[in-house]
């Protein structure tokens, strides 16, 4: 969008040095990256090319790219993400790369943005680590957990202005059902959503411990799921207040109108519905749509990508056992085999504008 800029972030010695501390501190408890090896091995190729470019769109502390640099000692590293005290702390992590990596204040779906304001054409290779960050976790104060109290924020840059208190006291009944049922596949989405349209008229919304009390009562505690009944609520209104799905739609083909032939993308998702975008991404690139029967492929209609991943790659039982989160993980990557064809661009760049709009509107 016109006001969002991508910045390119000289991060100060200074900054960096009260930064290591916090690192260290956060890097001691989280679990190590999600199907680590497997990211970097389906990474790896685009890295062994001449004078390679890799783009970590979701850098966050820097786990997979600290991994992708020391795999790749030839290659320029791009991370980009959203909240800049991710940045700080993920430049203390890849200081001994510093000559080689280059932090990037911005939404990925500000991927072209970003390529262009540091003049490069074309990429070997991007990366894409979906969901929250173990940084926006583990701070309460950002609203993200239901397990802890803290204001109902939930913005990954702290610069943007819609929250998630905005989107409960803002939008309509429709509106929250539409959110809570599309983004979370909660059921009892529209119970809810008539639950808080009642409470902000009597006190507004502001903090999690309130929402979940809400969702306790309105949800009926006959068969109910698994786990704290808040958890899908908390995620549709994550999603909702960052247009994360819209932004994937965005990023995907932007990346591959600048992926170089023989790139890779590598995309980790934890939630059904940024697989399943990867995914007919992905698909549609790796087909041929075309009548049988025809006795050669026309060169507009060739496939383009070919699946490197074989499918989604999921967590074994150990790294499951060590990490719950990792359960739900997806991870898929394509290579790109021939430069794309015109009427493909054209339909990316198509993809891209709507995906665009669709953002406008929601703010």
């Amino acid at each position: 969008m016109a006001d969002e800029k991508a910045s390119v972030e000289d991060i100060a010695p200074g900054a960096i040095a009260r930064a290591a501390d916090i690192t260290d501190g956060i890097a001691a408890r989280i679990h190590r990256p999600v199907l680590l090896d497997e990211c970097v091995d389906l990474l790896l190729p685009a890295g062994r090319r001449p004078d390679p470019v890799i783009v970590d769109c979701t850098l966050g502390l820097a786990g997979h790219s600290l991994a992708f640099c020391e795999a790749a000692p030839a290659a320029r590293l791009i991370g980009i993400d959203r909240d800049k005290e991710a940045l700080e702390l993920a430049a203390r992590r890849l200081s001994a790369h510093a000559d080689r990596f280059t932090p990037v204040h911005a939404s990925f779906a500000r991927f072209a943005a970003v390529l262009d304001e540091l003049g490069i054409d074309e990429v070997d290779g991007a990366f894409l680590d979906l969901g929250l960050s173990s940084l926006q976790i583990d701070e309460k104060d950002r609203g993200f957990a239901y397990s802890a109290d803290g204001p109902l924020d939930m913005r990954m840059d702290a610069a943007q202005p819609l929250t998630a208190a905005d989107v409960l006291a803002s939008y309509s009944v429709d509106g929250l059902t539409r959110v809570f049922r599309d983004y979370g596949q909660e059921r009892w989405a529209r119970r809810i959503a008539q639950a808080i349209a009642e409470q902000r008229q009597r006190e507004p919304l502001e903090h999690a411990s309130q929402l979940v009390d809400l969702i306790d009562r309105a949800v009926p505690r006959r068969n109910r799921p698994a786990g704290n009944p808040a958890k899908r609520v908390f995620q549709a209104l994550r999603i909702e207040v960052n247009g994360e799905l819209d932004e994937l739609r965005s990023v995907l083909p932007q990346i591959a109108l600048r992926l170089a032939v023989g790139g890779r993308i590598v995309v980790e998702s934890y939630h059904s519905l940024e697989d399943r975008i990867t995914k007919r991404f992905f698909v549609r690139g790796s087909r041929v749509d075309m009548p049988r029967g025809m006795p050669q492929i026309p060169e507009g209609l060739r496939p383009y990508f070919r699946d490197v991943s074989h499918g989604a790659v999921k967590a074994g039982k150990d790294e499951i056992a060590g990490n719950p989160r990792s359960g739900s993980v997806r991870l898929r990557a394509v290579e790109l085999t021939l430069p794309l064809p015109p009427a493909v661009r054209n339909e990316m760049l198509r993809d891209i504008e709507l995906a665009e709009q669709r953002k406008e509107k929601r703010r």
